[in-house]
């Protein structure tokens, strides 16, 4: 079904998908029932916003404090690392989350998430699971390719990613016929590694095969513990599905003054650039300074996946109301 930008009353999806996004809710909550994982609900408003400069936040101010600036959730993220710290144990969200820009294909503003941290999980007993509850919400056996981040940039651009500069990255796309990556990425070297990774790596990926994508360069690291091998990666995942991002895990940082460096570093980064300057999570940092249980936590996006599942082209046709209806 093809939005009618002369008609938005009526939603863009079938009622035939409604039903499939209701059964595909029902899946996840037994899936993680059996598993005994918890499900939790968080505000969608937060004091604080996320550093990350790729990311820009709605924001809003109460009526009655305009000295009070509340952000929408880009992730339910802090908060649920604060439940964790508060001894929760394993949880998991269904979350509405939001983001300023985003709008295409694949990107709705108001989108819906699948967020869960597992207490005691490696990376790799969370990417094993991801790849379990998969396969349930496709109802069947998935092929499944892991390799490294590093395996997969090399194969394609012969490139080592953690050893390059944004200098070589920026010749690598002018040579391809980009030249306007130069502007897009700036003096990032994570946003041309990204720019790289979307443009020539994501789009050749095999069809009908789950790629897990592990150890991102250090750059990349996010929230993410980093390992103790040689060359340093974080303990970060992606997962990818007919040349889909699905999914982004980290064996999660519990390091705050690791998390606090990468915030303040971040924040020169949203100085320096024309993104908005945002506050910092002060909750979630005085979580991990109470101390945050080892865990593995990953999101997964619902609307993505049920794309995936019914077969469709664009991401309005799994939503009631995208942005243009709202």
């Amino acid at each position: 079904m093809t939005p009618d930008s002369t008609n938005t009353w009526p939603p863009t999806c079938s009622t035939a998908l409604l039903h499939q996004r209701a059964a595909l809710y029902q899946t996840i909550r037994y899936f993680f029932a059996d598993k005994q994982v918890l499900e939790v609900d968080t505000p969608a408003l937060s004091s604080a916003a996320s550093c990350d400069v790729n990311l820009d936040s709605f924001s809003t101010q109460r009526a009655f404090n305009a000295d009070q600036r509340l952000y929408l959730q880009t992730s339910p993220e802090f908060a649920m690392k604060r439940l964790l710290a508060s001894g929760s144990g394993s949880i998991y969200q269904i979350a509405k989350s939001f983001r300023q820009g985003e709008s295409g294909r694949f990107h709705n503003p108001e989108f819906t998430l699948l967020e869960w941290y597992r207490v005691g999980f490696s990376m790799a007993d969370l990417m094993a699971e991801v790849i379990e509850l998969l396969m349930q919400c496709f109802g069947r056996n998935i092929d499944v390719y892991t390799l490294s981040y590093a395996q997969l940039f090399q194969q394609k651009t012969a490139i080592d990613p953690h050893d390059t500069t944004v200098d070589e990255l920026i010749a690598y796309a002018r040579a391809q016929g980009h030249p306007e990556a130069a502007s897009i990425c700036g003096n990032s070297l994570s946003n041309a590694l990204d720019y790289l990774f979307s443009q020539y790596i994501q789009p050749n990926l095999k069809k009908n095969i789950v790629y897990l994508v592990t150890d991102y360069p250090v750059c990349m690291a996010m929230l993410a513990k980093l390992g103790d091998q040689q060359p340093v990666s974080a303990k970060r995942f992606e997962v990818y599905f007919n040349n889909i991002e699905l999914a982004n895990g980290y064996e999660e940082l519990t390091d705050v003054k690791q998390q606090q460096a990468r915030f303040e570093a971040e924040l020169k980064q949203r100085k320096n650039s024309s993104a908005s300057v945002v506050p910092m999570d002060e909750n979630l940092l005085a979580a991990l300074a109470s101390g945050l249980p080892e865990c593995s936590g990953v999101a997964l996006g619902l609307d993505r996946l049920l794309m995936l599942i019914s077969g469709v082209e664009s991401i309005d046709e799994v939503l009631t109301f995208p942005i243009n209806r709202a």
